[in-house]
């Protein structure tokens, strides 16, 4: 079955949510087999490790989840394709090669060419989101589910790269009679036309669920469209639902399912009893070569800490060189001993602090792949505990080495090598602890709350804080709990009833060590030391059997809900009710797309917005841009002789004031890279060719401060307002002489253009868990760079993810920016008509780096079709096609090669370049 809907398909999670009515597969319930093997739940959240490369993390989720019986099928097919002569549409024949086998999955989805680029995340460039939507796919096409679960694949991607992948995945599901359910985002007609099925839903109810030849087809169904002379007339859903069920499609699909499916059609590899892909001990060492390969990554974390451990164990040395050593002849220098193994203890257990910072960000994948079934929490909490053991043998050792003598502890070597071992378990003990801690929190404020609190009463209830006469009786039981405790009475043993504090002083019956000891209330058998060893090796072990449960047992925090506006909340509840107030409410099903965008692209053109703070509106002029980079090694090593990658080759062009201009290509062209140029983001590579503003040249100190750059994904702080995140921006980035006046004043017409005013009080919120939606989320960057009162805004594909009714309010946000007087330029992927048309002008990029168009789109994109379609060869656009579209599709390299033409030079011997 193949769907097309605007909600988040979560069937895969149907066991952890709490839901009336059945799912069955085949006829079987969901308990007879295991549904989250059985099925890919492609989540629209891209979350991946950021460190690890394409490739890598499609072959780490290919040995977790196993081949299954794809790749004995694969070969028994090739061989009944060779007897019967038969040569395989190409395209099927490399997404079933691709799903059969192992880390093949990106050779589907055109990620080669970044196949050994690091994924990337907030802080790291990586990937592209776009290729990172692919990524998330590959990610789940690689493993041996028969159920596709697929939730807005195409978000990033261009149409014609859509419709390649959603085809390759049609022809197969056809071929191996499996199932999937896709939703797309504004998918193009020719995409749209490969489904078979349909499902419509809205408010939760479904409106069709059918073949696709019948949505629009009005045999049977007059009651759902409106009556010529009541145009005005409102259908609601709940109407509509039942109108639904009367319709012929309506009534076959239930009497389909009054009758039950008969289980002994169904083959026995279609479901999957075994919940995991491959044995035990197959996932621990694929977990254990995942963890080797992010401790490579992550070296110079490591690395920094050895090197802050040699700083403090330097400093502390300075300290004490400078100091007399010998407690014999100064009662208070026993007490500096006392203070130095303390302060050692304390070092090393704060030493493991970075461990719940570490762990936290790995979480949110963590918990991908676990509701996925990868592998049990166990095979990846042992290789996080284990294979940081030798790193501590290194840290405590430079300790150790550089500060036992120093102090001038006992100088018998066994004593050494004990206190050695003794720190070597309070760091493990630390670690353990830091570890259970992130994964009780989950977040890091939490976790950071859990964790200071947890160290601080371990350290207050270790005996030498408070000195256990001083523990009051109720508090008691925490002496006796904490690790501190035993890591505190053993390292004092082991040093004070040593040779060097025998002696027994004037007027005293014992010897010197044990008087220390005593008045400190320390315990004066020497088997405290191995009891003291012995509780640290349990804590170790309970803590990270505890970080284990943790991790299997508890969820990420937070409720799948977004806010909802007033505005909204009216609509839905006159949705509900059939009834409208006046003009306050613009029903989506009682107003088209196209007026909707139109209502904002025919306003008064010439109305330009006034703001309280002036800004200078300003061009930019690019003329040969060219960007190169070194030549990577993968490259080289295929043969590659030239040392650079040109990515940029000569681009020329401009972006005026008060235009809204479109920046296009084929996924992977380079359309980014421009932008990342023209912005000054690119802090590497080599960049040759003139950039202008307002014809003086680029210096980049002063462009940072007249231009935004607005990425494609939203980072904000989660716990503050709309209102709070815009009025912090406008103190950092306003400039002094502003007033607070003024600024409140500015913040409230920023709102006001982003249409988020009524939304100031709303919290932001974690994307996908709570907070505002995605569309509400883009308005807010375009706002938070705004507030900056920019002359120049680069929007990184602001309509990425959202649908085409929320695409709509985006653009008429950005619309409003440029009636500013402010210069907009955007990329975007495969826009809808009407988005389309809301640009004025388009820069078009073909793969390689060259500009093929840049120029006005003219009403109904009529200068860009005149321009192609004056093109020997080329055909024309079809009545009703997507401009958009119909470009990305008579540029590609294949069309060039087939009519025998470059673009570029057709492009540049034009009228409309000189």
């Amino acid at each position: 079955m193949w769907v097309q809907e605007h909600m988040l398909i979560e069937a895969n999670n149907a066991l952890r949510r709490k839901l009336a009515g059945r799912v069955t597969y085949n006829g079987h319930e969901m308990d007879e087999f295991v549904p989250q093997r059985s099925s890919a739940n492609i989540s629209q959240y891209d979350l991946h490790i950021g460190e690890m490369t394409v490739r890598e993390t499609l072959a780490f989720s290919a040995r977790c989840q196993g081949v299954g019986t794809g790749y004995d099928m694969l070969a028994e097919l090739s061989r009944r394709e060779k007897v019967a002569n038969i040569k395989p549409d190409p395209d099927i024949d490399i997404y079933m090669k691709a799903a059969a086998l192992k880390g093949q999955g990106g050779s589907i989805l055109g990620l080669e060419v970044c196949a050994d680029t690091i994924v990337g995340d907030e802080m790291v460039q990586g990937i592209s989101g776009g290729q990172k939507r692919r990524l998330t796919t590959g990610e789940m096409l690689v493993g041996p589910a028969k159920a596709l679960f697929m939730d807005e694949i195409s978000t990033g991607l261009d149409s014609s790269t859509t419709f390649q992948i959603v085809n390759s995945i049609r022809q197969s599901i056809h071929i191996l009679k499996g199932t999937a359910i896709i939703s797309l985002l504004q998918p193009a007609p020719e995409t749209y036309n490969l489904f078979d099925d349909i499902i419509l839903l809205s408010d939760g109810q479904i409106m069709y669920q059918g073949p696709r030849e019948n949505v629009t087809s009005k045999k049977d169904q007059e009651q759902y469209w409106a009556h010529r002379d009541e145009p005005y007339s409102f259908v609601t859903v709940t109407e509509f639902s039942e109108a639904f069920q009367s319709f012929h499609v309506g009534r076959r699909l239930g009497d389909e399912l009054a009758i039950p499916f008969d289980k002994a059609k169904a083959h026995t590899a279609a479901l999957t009893t075994k919940k995991y892909g491959v044995s035990k001990k197959e996932l621990l060492k694929v977990c254990i070569s995942r963890e080797l390969l992010l401790m490579k990554r992550n070296s110079f974390v490591y690395i920094f800490k050895i090197s802050l451990v040699t700083t403090y164990s330097s400093r502390f040395y300075n300290d004490i060189i400078s100091k007399n050593r010998d407690a014999t002849e100064n009662n208070s220098r026993r007490l500096d001993f006392l203070g130095s193994m303390f302060f050692t203890l304390m070092m090393i257990m704060f030493n493991g602090f970075s461990k719940l910072a570490l762990t936290i960000m790995k979480l949110p994948v963590f918990y991908k792949q676990r509701d996925l079934l990868f592998y049990p929490s166990w095979a990846y909490s042992l290789p996080t505990w284990i294979l940081k053991i030798p790193i501590t043998l290194v840290e405590v050792a430079i300790w150790v080495f550089m500060t036992y003598y120093v102090v001038g502890f006992d100088p018998n070597i066994e004593r050494f090598f004990r206190q050695y071992l003794l720190l070597l378990c309070v760091n493990q003990m630390a670690s353990g602890l830091l570890r259970f801690m992130a994964a009780l929190g989950r977040n890091i404020i939490v976790a950071n709350t859990f964790g200071s609190f947890a160290l601080l009463a371990v350290l207050v209830m270790g005996g030498f804080v408070l000195l256990k006469d001083d523990v009051k009786p109720w508090w008691m039981w925490g002496y006796w709990v904490s690790p501190m405790m035993y890591g505190q009475n053993a390292i004092v043993v082991n040093e004070f009833l040593g040779k060097g504090w025998k002696h027994v002083p004037e007027n005293a019956t014992k010897p010197l060590g044990v008087l220390v000891l005593k008045s400190r209330g320390i315990f004066l058998e020497a088997h405290w030391y191995w009891l003291g060893v012995g509780a640290l090796i349990g804590y170790v072990f309970l803590f990270n059997f505890l970080f284990t449960m943790a991790l299997a047992y508890l969820n990420p925090y937070g409720k799948h809900q977004t806010v909802l506006s007033i505005e909204t909340l009216t609509e839905q509840s006159s949705r509900g009710t059939g009834s409208t107030r006046g003009d306050k409410i613009q029903s989506g099903s009682s107003r088209s797309l196209s007026a909707r965008v139109g209502s904002f692209n025919n306003a008064d053109q010439n109305r330009k917005r006034r703001m309280i703070l002036p800004f200078e509106p300003l061009s930019i002029t690019l003329d040969e841009i060219r960007y190169a980079v070194d030549m990577p090694q993968e490259m080289k090593a295929q043969g590659i002789p030239e040392n650079r990658l040109e990515l940029l080759k000569g681009v020329s062009g401009s972006f005026m004031p008060g235009v809204l201009t479109a920046l296009m290509d084929v996924s992977g062209a380079g359309k980014i890279t421009l932008m990342d140029v023209l912005a000054g983001r690119k802090t590497g590579g080599y960049i040759d060719g003139s950039i202008k503003i307002f014809g003086y040249p680029k210096n980049q100190k002063t462009f940072a401060r007249i231009s935004g750059y607005c990425e494609q994904t939203d980072i904000h702080s989660p716990h503050v307002t709309v209102y709070e995140s815009l009025l912090y921006s406008a103190w950092l980035r306003l400039p002094p002489e502003v007033d607070s006046a003024t600024k409140k004043m500015f913040i409230e017409e920023v709102m006001e253009v982003v249409e988020l005013s009524s939304l100031r009080q709303a919290l932001v919120g974690l994307p996908g868990v709570d907070g505002l939606s995605t569309e509400q989320r883009k308005r807010l960057t375009i706002a938070v760079e705004l507030i900056a009162n920019p002359s120049i805004i680069f929007m990184d594909e602001p309509t990425s993810g959202l649908d085409a009714r929320v695409a709509a309010i985006v653009m008429r946000t950005v619309r409003n920016t440029v009636d500013t007087g402010r210069t907009v330029v955007c990329t975007i992927h495969q826009p809808n008509i009407d988005i389309f048309d809301v640009f004025d002008e388009l820069f078009l990029l073909k793969r390689g780096g060259e500009e093929i168009y840049v120029g006005p789109l003219g009403h109904h994109s009529a200068h860009l079709i005149k321009y192609f379609e004056g093109i020997d060869g080329v055909s024309k656009i079809k009545d009703g096609y997507n401009p958009a579209t119909w470009m990305l599709e008579v540029t590609l390299a294949a069309q060039e090669a087939t009519l025998g033409i470059n673009f570029t030079n057709v492009y540049k011997n034009s009228e409309l370049y000189r």
